[in-house]
């Protein structure tokens, strides 16, 4: 169960970009998130400097399971840093989809990382998107997925979250 969410800034919403990697499918595998305040005039800017961040090894995953904890990660960290909305942009096109209810979760072990993630986005006050991006977009996720797995088999530790602050 995520942690309570702390109090709310008015008014405050992230830009997510998420990304998982899974070299072998299944195989060593691990997510990467940004999330970038929404009122930055950069926010959009798929370099824009990230205000928090996520890159966690996962072990043996498939990819698409590794994409759906990068997603749930970082909503669970947005609601952690008091956000109201959040506006996901994913090169998960599936994500996206089964998300908006477009298509079916019929992989068991995606059902339940598909109900904890829409569980988290109801909580958000001020609600939530999700829009698919080019893979291009979403680099900076793409990296801090692929050093998780470097870095855990380098003897560093699988989870570095950064905070605001």
């Amino acid at each position: 169960m995520p942690a309570p969410a702390g109090p709310a800034i008015p008014g405050l919403a992230y830009l997510i970009r998420t990304d998982g990697a899974a070299r072998g499918n299944p195989g060593p595998a691990s997510a990467g998130a940004v999330l970038i305040r929404l009122d930055r005039p950069d926010a959009r800017d798929p370099l824009a400097r990230p205000d928090a961040t996520v890159s966690e090894f996962l072990g043996i995953r498939t990819n698409n399971v590794a994409e759906y904890i990068g997603v749930e990660r970082a909503v669970n960290l947005a609601r952690e840093l008091g956000a109201e909305r959040v506006e996901m942009l994913l090169d998960s096109k599936l994500i996206v989809e089964q998300l908006h209810g477009r298509w079916r979760v019929k992989d068991p072990k995606l059902q339940v990382l598909w109900s904890a993630v829409l569980r988290t986005l109801r909580t958000f006050p001020r609600g939530w998107t999700a829009g698919h991006v080019p893979r291009a977009q979403n680099s900076q996720a793409d990296a801090l997925a692929n050093v998780a797995i470097d870095r855990v088999a380098a003897g560093g530790p699988p989870v570095v979250v950064v905070r605001p602050g």
